[in-house]
């Protein structure tokens, strides 16, 4: 077996490879993915490979991109379509929720929708606006659609040929931050990895350390410095932010009695707080101090001189998770 180091970028290029050489049912759409392979080369040569009738270059028209794909999953293909940054996701919101969400439960199971949408996602790339924006929370919203988000090249790999074995539309979110900052060796076995199920990085027992994206990348650098100071942490990667693997949670923070979740997203009604909510009602017998969240702010993602006073960093999580330690 042929293995190589890669990083998240190249193993979302190296699936997609994988994935429409085994079925020719697998087709990509989006602005810029074939001749150019994408803006951030997830798609290089995709379609000298495959060809024009299955690497499509579309407009400029996310709309359409969308619809196009939802009638592609519809009559029997299965595409991948890519939003080449998330802050443009926002005209698909129809197609993606009137139309992707709603064909199983419209049609009572006679149709399905196994659509996958591709998107760069988040902060920390020094990007314009409209570049940076980490709204899962509203897809994660959507009953019948799947949000899924890979903070590791092998988990991109793996979830991201799940999501196009899924009958279901699936809303894959990739961390753009993480698109080259890691390496790990990775082999093209086609080796997938489970959907709606969380990933437990790092055992501990002092406290349960949750995230998910690019954020998991501070928090498993804060888990080793708060072991400096003899505190053990426990980092969860939710992965698959809808549906919510509760139970994995829940064992956690039953056993460890503390949980911090940290995320890049705003504070306000996001995923972080659905997660302290089904904690507290599930396993507030076992909590031994209330629930923190380390999280963005409750504004648009400012521009690249002042993105890192938005973005959390260890030290933050650090302090965060000491104090939910000491609380008395």
């Amino acid at each position: 077996m042929n293995i190589q180091d890669k990083t998240m970028v190249e193993a979302v290029n190296l699936a997609l490879h994988h994935a429409m050489g085994a079925d020719e049912r697998v087709v990509c759409l989006g602005e810029d993915i074939g001749v150019n392979g994408g803006v951030f080369r997830a798609t290089v040569d995709l379609q000298q490979r495959f060809g024009e009738q299955r690497v499509m270059d579309t407009p400029l028209a996310e709309t359409l991109i969308a619809g196009s794909a939802i009638g592609m999953a519809a009559t029997g293909l299965r595409p991948v379509m890519e939003i080449q940054f998330m802050g443009f996701i926002f005209p698909a919101f129809e197609q993606l929720i009137t139309h992707a969400a709603r064909l199983r439960n419209r049609t009572r199971g006679r149709m399905q929708c196994p659509l996958v949408v591709r998107a760069p996602f988040g902060g920390g790339i020094h990007a314009p606006e409209h570049h940076s924006e980490s709204t899962e929370a509203l897809l994660a919203h959507i009953p019948g659609i799947r949000v899924v988000i890979p903070s590791s090249p092998r988990r991109a790999y793996g979830l991201l040929l799940s999501a196009i074995d899924d009958p279901d539309p699936v809303v894959f979110l990739e961390p753009k931050r993480l698109y080259r900052i890691q390496k790990q060796p990775l082999a093209d076995d086609g080796e997938r990895l489970p959907l709606d199920t969380c990933f437990t990085l790092r055992q501990g027992s002092d406290i349960t350390l949750i995230s998910w994206g690019a954020s998991v990348r501070e928090t498993l650098l804060a888990a080793d410095r708060l072991q400096e100071q003899n505190i053990s942490a426990e980092v969860i990667d939710v992965a698959t932010v809808s549906p919510i693997d509760i139970e994995t949670l829940c064992q956690s923070v039953a056993r460890t009695g503390r949980c911090l979740i940290v995320h890049e997203a705003c504070r306000s009604g996001g995923i972080g707080a659905d997660i302290a909510a089904q904690l507290s009602e599930q396993v507030f017998d076992c909590l031994q101090a209330p629930i923190q969240r380390v999280t963005g702010f409750d504004t648009p993602m400012p521009y690249f001189r002042q993105e890192q006073w938005y973005l959390a960093d260890p030290e933050d999580i650090v302090h965060a998770a000491v104090s939910v330690v000491h609380y008395q």
